[in-house]
C-alpha cells in the first residue's frame, strides 16, 4: 500500500521543483537502466517518467536534445524506436558516476598541479570548452590564463588537451605552497577561487529537503511506484549538487564542510529505496518487452565509509 505521508512529500516536491525532461532522463537512465541493460525502448522512457508528470511528448523532446548533443543514437526497430548510450555518452556516464558515487574526499599529498593556456592561439569556442572541461575536472581559475587544483593522477589534463587539439596551447606544471608573511597562500584562497560558500549553501539545501525523509528511512512505508520516485528525486537532487563539487582534499576544506553528510544522507535512502524502485522499473521492463542484457560491471554504488 503506498504511504500517505510520502505521497504528500513526493507530491510537494514535484509540484515545487518539477524536473526538466532531459535532465530527468539522465538521472533516470542513469540511476536505473545504465547499471543492467544498454539499451530501452522509448516506450519505456514515457512509462519510468510518467510518475513524474512528465507526458510523452517532453520525453520525445528531451531525448531528441540529448541525441543531437551526442549523448544517445536511436535505433527505428519497425514502428518503434530504441536508445542507446553512444560511445562518448558511455564515456560521459562513468565520469559522473565517479563523480556522484565515489566518497565526497580525496587523497591528497600536498602538491597542488596547475594549467597554462595559450588562451591567445585558440578560437573563442575552444577557450569557452577549455574552461568548463577543466572546472569539471576540479581546476579553479587563478589568472587569465592560469588554472590550479590539488593535484590527482587521473590524466584529466592530456585528455582534455588531445579532446579539444588543443595540446600544443597547453603548459602543465607541479606547484607547492609557498605563501609566507603576508602573502596569501593557494589553501588560503578556497573559498573564494572555488566559490564554496555557493556550493555549501545548495549541499545543505539538500540536506534540509530530504533530511526528515532518511531519518524514518529504516521504516519508509513505500510501494514500488513511490520508492522508484523518492530514490530518482533523491539522485536528481544530489547529482546536481555533486557534479558541482571539485572534490577537493579534507584537509583544505572548512572543518563543517557538508558534504560528507550530504553523501551519507543520499546513501541511506538510496539503499532504503533499492528493492522497490529496482521492482518497478523492472515491471515496466516486462511490461514493455525489453531484452535483459545484464552487464559484466557492477552497477554504481555508494560507499560505506567516507
Amino acid at each position: 500500500m503506498p504511504s500517505t505521508a510520502l505521497a504528500r512529500f513526493l507530491r510537494r516536491e514535484l509540484d515545487s521543483d518539477p524536473p526538466r525532461a532531459s535532465s530527468l532522463i539522465v538521472t533516470v537512465w542513469g540511476d536505473a537502466i545504465a547499471p543492467s541493460r544498454d539499451a530501452v525502448w522509448l516506450s519505456s522512457l514515457f512509462r519510468l517518467l510518467s510518475p513524474f508528470d512528465v507526458n510523452e511528448r517532453a520525453v520525445r523532446t528531451g531525448i531528441y536534445r540529448l541525441a543531437r548533443s551526442g549523448w544517445f543514437e536511436a535505433q527505428a526497430v519497425g514502428r518503434r524506436s530504441r536508445y542507446r548510450l553512444t560511445s562518448s555518452g558511455v564515456e560521459g556516464f562513468e565520469q559522473a558516476f565517479h563523480r556522484v558515487y565515489d566518497p565526497p574526499f580525496v587523497r591528497w599529498d600536498g602538491r597542488w598541479q596547475g594549467v597554462i593556456v595559450g588562451m591567445d592561439t585558440i578560437g573563442p569556442a575552444a577557450r569557452k570548452r577549455v574552461r568548463e572541461e577543466l572546472s569539471w575536472a576540479g581546476f579553479a581559475r587563478f589568472g587569465p590564463a592560469i588554472f590550479l587544483r590539488p593535484a590527482r593522477r587521473d590524466g584529466s589534463v592530456e585528455r582534455i588537451a588531445e579532446s579539444l587539439h588543443i595540446a600544443q596551447s597547453v603548459t602543465a606544471f607541479a606547484a607547492h605552497d609557498n605563501g609566507q608573511g603576508s602573502i596569501a597562500t593557494l589553501r588560503s584562497r578556497t573559498m573564494e577561487a572555488w566559490a564554496l560558500a555557493s556550493l555549501a549553501a545548495d549541499y545543505q539545501r539538500f540536506i534540509a529537503r530530504f533530511g526528515g525523509v532518511a531519518a524514518s528511512a529504516s521504516s519508509l512505508d513505500a510501494d514500488a511506484e513511490q520508492a522508484f520516485v523518492l530514490r530518482m528525486l533523491l539522485m536528481h537532487a544530489y547529482r546536481r549538487v555533486r557534479l558541482r563539487d571539485p572534490q577537493l582534499p579534507r584537509d583544505i576544506l572548512p572543518a563543517d564542510w557538508p558534504a560528507a553528510r550530504a553523501y551519507m544522507l543520499a546513501r541511506k535512502l538510496h539503499r532504503a529505496t533499492r528493492s522497490g524502485a529496482a521492482a518497478f522499473a523492472d515491471a515496466i521492463f516486462v511490461e514493455n518487452d525489453e531484452p535483459v542484457h545484464r552487464k559484466a560491471r557492477a552497477s554504481p554504488r555508494f560507499v560505506d565509509r567516507v
